[in-house]
């Protein structure tokens, strides 16, 4: 089946905490039960201080992220103005929702900072979003990663925890998720910076809670 050919799979989480928004995601894309990729890229800078996480088929992802990039800079020449996490949300849900007879086969996070706020969106592949206050988790690892951030999330969480919140639930999915796995990318939001970590960082990271 050419669903099979398809590269896919994932599991991408994140946190909207007290001082930022933390967004990261694993990198193992697969055919069918083949892992094709072990470097697949799923997260992407789409503005300042906004990113988009991808869930599902890497080459429609890597196709929105490129347009919704180009998309988001008319809309600051035009405008002569940054546009909102909200705006960028509003105008990838349209995008998915015109091709809903022919649907893009992806889940998205779209997350970040503006002026009004730390914000994430979950967007189905028609279009349908919905604003997400806290925690939110997609692709087929998401069950094992909600239930690492749902454990152990709280409002005050700084973005610093977050990141090692984030990391730990993706780690867990890859245990058990065959279609998640192979390193991790995360990225951290605040109103000073857009950062995304190392390799080394992460790994760091992940020394603390590997057996």
């Amino acid at each position: 089946m050419i669903e099979d050919k398809i590269y896919k799979g994932t599991t991408t989480v994140g946190l909207v905490c007290r001082d930022g928004v933390v967004l990261a995601t694993e990198k193992r894309a697969t055919m069918g039960s083949f892992i094709a990729s072990r470097a697949a890229k799923k997260i992407y800078q789409i503005a300042d201080r906004v990113a988009m996480t991808t869930a599902g088929s890497v080459g429609d992802a890597q196709f929105l992220a490129r347009l919704i990039r180009v998309e988001s800079n008319l809309f600051e020449i035009r405008r002569e103005r940054r546009p909102s996490v909200r705006a960028i949300a509003t105008l990838t849900s349209n995008l998915l929702n015109s091709y809903r007879f022919f649907p893009y086969l992806v889940q998205l996070l779209i997350g970040g900072i503006d002026n009004e706020g730390k914000k994430i969106f979950s967007i189905d592949p028609i279009g349908g979003a919905i604003e997400e206050k806290e925690i939110v988790a997609t692709g087929s690892g998401s069950l094992t990663a909600y239930g690492v951030l749902e454990d152990r999330f709280t409002p005050e969480t700084g973005v610093d925890e977050a990141v090692e919140l984030a990391i730990r639930a993706i780690y867990s999915a890859t245990k058990r998720d065959s279609a998640s796995g192979d390193g991790m990318d995360v990225v951290k939001i605040t109103e000073d910076e857009f950062y995304q970590l190392t390799p080394e960082e992460v790994d760091k990271i992940l020394s603390k809670f590997r057996k």
